[in-house]
């Protein structure tokens, strides 16, 4: 035998050590297992746990919170809502004591768990609130001031909302007493920023003199406190007090006190007083705000950017607030510096200078680059108020500028943000919305999924109103961008298609039903519907299928041309109805489903009746039973004695059903659905009262079929010119032209057409499912 070749011998020897150095990774992992096993629990710890299974649940309760281990007293203390609701009584005498004893020395897990557990006894009202306010009130004010801030948070925030319930009597002797000795400035820093929170929320429980004469003595002394954590929470709790005292004590004690806290030496007192400031605008009048308000303001913008850019941020989020608001007060000249103050903040960090390359600069502008982000992100948040404040008319000489600069913002937030208040930018602008065609089509052309998701949300009601305005201008350049507009959406419905948020793809299907109430039949045809097609042929995620599915429903209902909708019917029948793969005939069910919710019911009995009974003999028993459950409403469409031989084939199909079927659950669900289909009651083709509000909705389908077919041979035969001329602009069809309030008397004789009149009729729809496309 001849001997190995030495590239033979040498990968022998490499696949040995390799082999070798598995075992050895093998025993490792063996070595790294035992502790585990050793860290099982021992026979004595599963004695300790184990508890006597006769116990009742309230005993077992007892014994666990006496003699249990810290884990078993939480899960005690967690089950309190359970065990009140099975028995109170009990739980009150036995349990409740048990766990205010443990409380004592429980850990961090069973106070939070104990002050969930109150929170929720309160809020199912399990106990009379005066037993509440007995039995557990005292146990929250005991554990109020824990050591640990997270636990004391929790049971502050569970006594604020029994505060809500609670009768003033109960709060003013339990609560407002003892809060005078708490607030004093010899208690711990804990209790005195309990308190501050306390007071926020008694101001609205007490009439104005007692908040006069008991609460705000403390309220001052506490926004003296030596603490500037103390006068920070007592600044942001001075809104709740103001509401609570009325306009003149406000101008009178707290206005005072917000300019003095506005001057702090703390710069998170600083912006609390502003952030308080801000909200109280409502409540101050013209003077306080030009005397008061408006130089307070003045100096934070002069600061902000120079000796405290701490404010910077919070200046960003409330300045459209803060510039309507002083609106009326505003001289030409302040109203310039503000605006050009928010033209400032808008750019801020874009134009920044590269500076050294030392680590801690780095970090530095690290960290002033994420700050710079967010200001603008919040210019973007504020720019539909910005444009109240300018006046929409001067949007393009004054705003676009900035508009565009934010739209094409380098950081995602920024643009995301543009994206979510786009509609509103829409909605004041109004006629002038034509002007920001562009930057729609930018957002949707953007890499940030996020940005077009954004946008998506309101997408039908921005296009409708740039359609809009461009109708009435009259102007022919409105429209010359539309082709940009197609581009744009398709292109957005690509890159959807191919991410792996698929949430976003449907959501964008759902508003692309939009389409007919904005751009022509053929365009819609050529660049969305096949698409459409294509995405539930071939697309993986079911809701993404049944949206486009949905979608392609509305654009066949609007189509305008008879070739063109035969062939899509077609198409669904012979692709998905007859098609290779089970889930594209359940996917044509669901169609089928959209067609009978948008259609008439003469329309889906003519061209889909009986491609849907042809799936009573599918091979997959998943179809059939799909069918079954669909059969039903597929009866529902009938109409006697117009429908009749159909009826008969349903019928023949059941009983094939009953008869051949082998799958016992298909078998089991057509058994109910005979049944089901037995109680049903078919229409008559006479209007009957029962069935009058079905029949007249169905009645308005099948007008709007009919006349959509007679406007279009009434466009092409007696106004040839009138559709070469669309054809040449692409002139937008707006559906109000097939809306039931575009009837003209001249075409009332179309609702008595029969069928055979028209041949193949386009859906229709009443009124009222017209506007669920158009997000009205």
């Amino acid at each position: 035998r001849a001997p190995s070749p030495p590239q033979a011998g040498a990968a022998h020897e490499e696949g040995k050590s390799n082999l070798f150095g598995y075992i050895e990774d093998l025993q490792e992992l063996t070595i790294i297992e035992r502790p585990v096993r050793r860290s099982l629990k021992t026979p004595e710890e599963i004695e300790r746990l184990t508890v006597d299974e006769e116990l009742s649940d309230i005993e077992r309760a007892v014994y666990l919170l006496s003699s249990g281990q810290d884990i078993q007293g939480t899960s005690v203390v967690a089950n309190l809502p359970v065990l009140m609701r099975q028995s109170p009584a009990e739980t009150l005498r036995r349990v409740l004591p048990k766990i205010r004893e443990v409380l004592h020395v429980a850990g961090v897990e069973m106070q939070l768990t104990a002050a969930v557990s109150f929170l929720t006894v309160l809020q199912e009202e399990l106990v009379s609130i005066h037993t509440y306010s007995h039995s557990f009130l005292h146990i929250i004010l005991q554990n109020l001031e824990h050591r640990d801030a997270g636990v004391s948070n929790a049971w502050l925030e569970t006594l604020l909302a029994v505060i809500e319930a609670l009768p003033k009597e109960t709060i003013r002797h339990e609560i407002l007493n003892p809060l005078v000795s708490k607030a004093q400035l010899s208690q711990s820093l804990q209790s005195r920023l309990v308190s501050c929170k306390i007071m926020g929320k008694l101001a609205s429980k007490f009439e104005a003199h007692i908040i006069k004469r008991d609460i705000l003595p403390l309220v001052k002394s506490l926004c003296q406190d030596v603490e500037y954590e103390v006068r920070t929470f007592m600044c942001r709790q001075l809104e709740h007090i103001a509401q609570g005292i009325g306009t003149e004590l406000t101008k009178t004690v707290v206005l005072p006190e917000l300019v003095e806290l506005a001057r702090d030496e703390g710069s998170s007192v600083r912006l609390a007083a502003f952030e308080t400031l801000v909200n109280l605008l409502d409540m101050l009048d013209a003077d306080d705000r030009s005397q008061t308000v408006l130089p307070l303001v003045k100096s934070f913008c002069e600061k902000s950017f120079k000796a405290d850019e701490s404010i910077l941020v919070s200046l960003s989020f409330h300045l459209g607030k803060l510039c309507n608001g002083l609106y009326g007060i505003f001289t030409p000249e302040q109203h310039l510096r503000f605006f050009e103050f928010y033209k400032k903040l808008s750019t801020l960090g874009l134009q920044q200078e590269n500076g050294h390359n030392d680590n801690q600069l780095q970090l530095q502008n690290l960290e002033q680059e994420k700050k710079y982000i967010l200001v603008r992100k919040n210019c973007a948040y504020n720019f539909p108020a910005m444009i109240v404040f300018v006046d929409p008319k001067n949007f393009h000489l004054e705003l676009y500028s900035i508009f565009f600069c934010l739209c094409h913002d380098p950081e995602v937030p920024v643009r995301y943000t543009m994206a979510l208040s786009f509609y509103e930018v829409a909605k004041l602008l109004n006629s002038g919305v034509y002007t920001i065609h562009k930057e729609l089509v930018t957002l949707l052309q953007d890499e940030s999924l996020e940005v077009l998701d954004a946008l998506v949300g309101h997408l039908p009601e921005i296009l409708e109103l740039m359609t809009n305005a461009g109708e009435n201008s009259g102007s022919e350049n409105k429209l010359l961008s539309i082709p940009d507009l197609i581009t744009a959406l398709t292109t957005a419905e690509q890159r959807a298609a191919t991410s792996l948020k698929w949430r976003t793809h449907e959501k964008l299907l759902q508003k692309y039903a939009c389409l007919p109430h904005i751009i022509s039949s053929d365009q819609i045809y050529y660049r969305f519907l096949h698409r459409m097609l294509t995405i539930i042929l071939t697309n993986n995620v079911l809701p993404v299928q049944k949206a486009a599915a949905r979608t392609l429903c509305v654009y066949l209902r609007y189509n305008r041309k008879q070739e063109q909708r035969h062939e899509v019917i077609q198409k669904l029948i012979e692709q998905l109805g007859q098609g290779k793969s089970y889930w594209n005939r359940l996917r044509f069910l669901d169609t089928c489903e959209f067609i009978m919710e948008l259609f008439s019911k003469s329309f889906f009995c003519k061209y889909f009746f009986l491609p849907v009974l042809e799936l009573t003999h599918d091979p997959v028993a998943n179809v059939r039973m799909k069918l079954c459950y669909l059969l039903p409403k597929v009866k529902s469409t009938l109409k006697i004695p117009t429908d009749k031989h159909l009826l008969q084939q349903l019928e023949l199909c059941i009983r094939k059903l009953l008869c051949q079927e082998k799958d016992k659950d298909v078998l089991t669900i057509v058994k109910k659905t005979v049944l089901e289909l037995d109680r049903m009651e078919i229409s008559v083709d006479a209007f009957q009262k029962r069935f009058y509000e079905n029949d007249l909705l169905d009645q308005e389908k099948e007008r709007q079929e009919h006349l959509l077919l007679e406007m279009v041979y009434l466009m092409s035969t007696i106004c040839p010119f009138f559709s070469s001329k669309e054809d040449k602009k692409s002139k937008l069809v707006r559906s109000q032209s097939f809306s039931t309030q575009a009837l003209h008397p001249k075409y009332s004789t179309l609702d008595k057409c029969p069928n055979s009149a028209t041949g193949y009729t386009s859906s229709g729809m009443g009124k009222n499912c017209m506007l669920s496309f158009t997000g009205k």
